[in-house]
């Protein structure tokens, strides 16, 4: 059965990259948005989802995990949901543009809606939309902002030969 919006806990995270704004309804994921994202009437209640993301996420920018597995429901449309779905199979350290996700997902001349899917991804670094870069292998927006957006993909090059314990 699939959680109701109404049981949203929501979690605020100072990281190593910054504050992250982290949501779960019932045992899923909803939600790893930068800064401070709570709605204004939001009361934050941290949970044992959020945590473990926290957890997974820390190890992750320390080079010590390379895939995430945590519970996730993601709220979209059914192309946002193929964008996404698209993006979580870029192997770690690897990238591709939005015209190889259009591709993927079998709509090869939308990669323009590709990129407002990526924009709107709720579940940031975790579903990675940082690894798509623009047609000419160019760094394009990102909602942490470029730097972050470079600093992770120069981490997965950093750790991409290294031992994992978390394959």
């Amino acid at each position: 059965m699939v959680p109701s919006a109404a049981s949203r806990k929501y979690g605020l995270y100072q990281t190593s990259v910054g504050l992250l704004t982290l949501s779960s309804e019932g045992d899923f994921l909803t939600e790893v948005l930068f800064g401070n994202a709570m709605k204004p009437d939001a009361v934050e209640q941290k949970n044992a989802v959020t945590d473990q993301a926290v957890l997974q996420l820390e190890e992750y920018f320390a080079g010590k995990r390379k895939n995430f597995t945590l519970p996730l429901l993601l709220r979209g449309t059914s192309f946002q949901k193929q964008v996404w779905q698209a993006l979580r199979t870029i192997p770690y350290g690897q990238t591709c543009s939005y015209k190889d996700i259009a591709v993927q997902i079998k709509r090869p001349l939308a990669y323009r809606a590709v990129g407002m899917a990526n924009h709107n991804n709720p579940i940031v670094i975790i579903v990675p939309c940082h690894r798509v870069l623009g047609a000419d292998g160019s760094l394009t927006g990102y909602g942490g902002g470029l730097p972050l957006k470079s600093m992770l993909l120069e981490l997965e090059q950093r750790y991409l030969h290294a031992p994992s314990p978390f394959l």
